[in-house]
């Protein structure tokens, strides 16, 4: 099957000749953090605290936690309210976008949950039949 990258069949944001452009890749480069995905599981519950966050995420640190956050916020996710307390509290939620972002995820969580056990044992085959080892997974 043949590739079709000229100008007349696509858009300026889907070229095969510059990927980087992409805004799928560019979403999902985002959203496939190991945590973002958690967090904004969380937010879409109800707005939270920063120390709720952290106590409702598993194995997350403070420092990568608080990049999750500023990167949610950076692409509009959520928005980030302090309050003007001793100590000062700060409260994150989700934005209108962040909102919009939550059926659409449901479905992925949804099909996943669906699906796992198949991918699963299609890795395992994989590796049977290739002798390739699992890749190592990333931490943080």
């Amino acid at each position: 099957m043949e590739k079709i990258t000229t100008s007349e069949t696509a858009t300026p944001a889907v070229r095969l000749s510059d990927l980087t452009q992409c805004p799928v890749r560019d979403v999902i480069d985002r959203l496939g953090s190991k945590w973002a995905l958690l967090i904004l599981e969380l937010l879409a519950e109800q707005p939270r605290r920063f120390g709720d966050l952290r106590r409702n995420v598993p194995d997350i640190s403070q420092r990568m936690l608080t990049q999750t956050l500023r990167e949610l916020q950076r692409d509009g996710y959520v928005h980030r309210k302090v309050f003007a307390t001793v100590p000062p509290s700060v409260e994150y939620s989700l934005t209108t976008l962040g909102i919009s972002l939550k059926q659409p995820l449901e479905q992925l969580v949804q099909w996943a949950s669906q699906h796992h056990a198949v991918i699963r044992e299609a890795r395992q085959q994989f590796d049977k039949t290739t002798g390739a080892a699992a890749p190592v997974a990333s931490i943080e």
